[in-house]
C-alpha cells in the first residue's frame, strides 16, 4: 500500500493550505468524500475526519472497473483514518456510452458515480460531495468533472491551492501510508479510446498488471488495444530486463494465458495519461477547460 510515511516538516506555504483546506471542510454542514483509496481522496478524507468528525463519511465506488486490491486497500485506509466508510455498487458497465470508450467514459462513470452518491446523501446524512481532484489534475483532457460541476461536487484541494506534491508532502506529514503510492487510475482507463470495456477485459487487465507487480515492479500500465493486442509500459530503467529472457518469454506466456493475442513492450516507457493522443481532437475541444461547466476529472486515462 506504500512505503512507511516518515515524520517531516511542514512549509509555511504548506502549513497554511494545511488550515485553508481543513477550514475549507470544517465550514461544510457535511460532507461524503468520493473516497478511491488514491493519495488525493485519501487525504480529502483525513482532512474531512479532522474538520467533521462524524459528519464525515468516505464513500468508495465498486464495479469491474475498480482493481480488488485497490477496494482492500481502500477499507483498510479508512479504517487507519478512522472515518465512516461505505462501499456502494455502480452499474456504469450498463450504460452503452460508457462501455463504446469513445474519449467520454469518465464522464459517464463520474455521472453515475456522483448520482449513486448523491442520492445516498439524506441516509448518510450530510448534503455534500467532495473529490480528491487538485490543481495538477487541470492540465489535462480529464472530462470526468464536467459530472462533478453537473452534480456541484466540491474539490477542497483545489479550493485550498494543493498541488499534487503538496498532497503528498501532507499525507506524509499525517504518516499516511500511501503518501508515495503511484496513480492507480480504474482498470477501464487502460482501454484504448474505440476499445468496448468489457468486464472480462478489465479483468485481464487486473491479472496482467499483478502479473508486472509480480516481477518486481511499482509503476506500470498494461494497456488494451484493438486485436486483443497488450502495450506493456514499464519504467525506461526496466526496459532491458523485460525485453529480454527470461523475462520477455515469462511474461509473454503469462499475457498470452490470460487471453491477449499479441504483447508488445512500449519502448518510450511508462507514461501515464498517454492513451490521451488517441482521443478524438472534437472531443478534446468539447471539454476545453474554458468551458465555465466544464472541467477535468480527478482519474487518468
Amino acid at each position: 500500500m506504500g512505503t512507511e510515511a516518515h515524520a517531516i516538516e511542514l512549509s509555511a506555504e504548506l502549513d497554511a493550505k494545511r488550515e485553508a483546506l481543513l477550514a475549507t471542510l470544517g465550514a461544510m454542514p457535511g460532507v461524503a468524500v468520493a473516497f478511491s483509496g488514491g493519495i488525493d481522496s485519501t487525504v480529502v478524507a483525513k482532512a474531512a475526519h479532522l474538520a467533521l468528525g462524524a459528519r464525515a463519511v468516505a464513500v468508495t465506488a465498486d464495479s469491474p472497473s475498480v482493481a480488488r486490491t485497490e477496494l482492500r486497500d481502500a477499507r483498510e485506509l479508512a479504517k487507519l483514518i478512522g472515518i465512516r466508510h461505505v462501499v456502494v455498487r455502480t452499474d456504469e458497465f450498463r450504460n452503452p456510452d460508457y462501455t463504446k470508450n469513445d474519449g467520454s467514459r469518465c464522464y459517464h462513470c463520474k455521472t453515475e458515480l456522483y448520482t449513486t452518491v448523491e442520492s445516498l446523501l439524506p441516509e448518510l446524512e450530510v448534503s455534500l460531495i467532495a473529490s480528491g481532484a487538485n490543481l495538477d489534475d487541470l492540465g489535462d483532457y480529464r472530462p470526468g468533472l464536467l459530472a462533478a460541476a453537473e452534480h456541484s461536487v466540491r474539490h477542497p484541494l483545489q479550493e485550498a491551492g494543493f498541488t499534487k506534491a503538496d498532497v503528498r508532502a501532507l499525507a506524509q506529514f499525517w504518516g499516511l501510508p500511501t503518501w508515495d503510492k503511484p496513480a492507480a487510475p480504474c482498470l477501464s482507463s487502460r482501454m484504448a479510446p474505440g476499445v468496448a470495456v468489457t468486464p472480462e477485459r478489465t479483468r485481464r487487465v487486473e491479472e496482467a498488471e499483478a502479473v508486472l507487480r509480480s516481477l518486481g515492479l511499482r509503476e506500470c500500465r498494461v494497456r488494451y488495444h484493438e486485436g486483443d493486442l497488450a502495450r506493456v509500459e514499464v519504467p525506461v530503467s526496466e526496459l532491458p530486463t523485460f525485453a529480454a529472457d527470461p523475462v520477455r518469454g515469462e511474461l509473454a506466456r503469462a499475457l498470452h494465458a490470460l487471453g491477449f493475442k499479441f504483447v508488445t513492450i512500449d519502448l518510450d516507457g511508462f507514461r501515464s495519461g498517454n492513451l490521451n493522443e488517441l482521443v478524438p481532437i472534437e472531443l478534446k475541444l468539447r471539454y476545453r477547460r474554458d468551458e465555465p461547466t466544464q472541467a477535468p476529472a480527478a482519474d487518468e486515462l
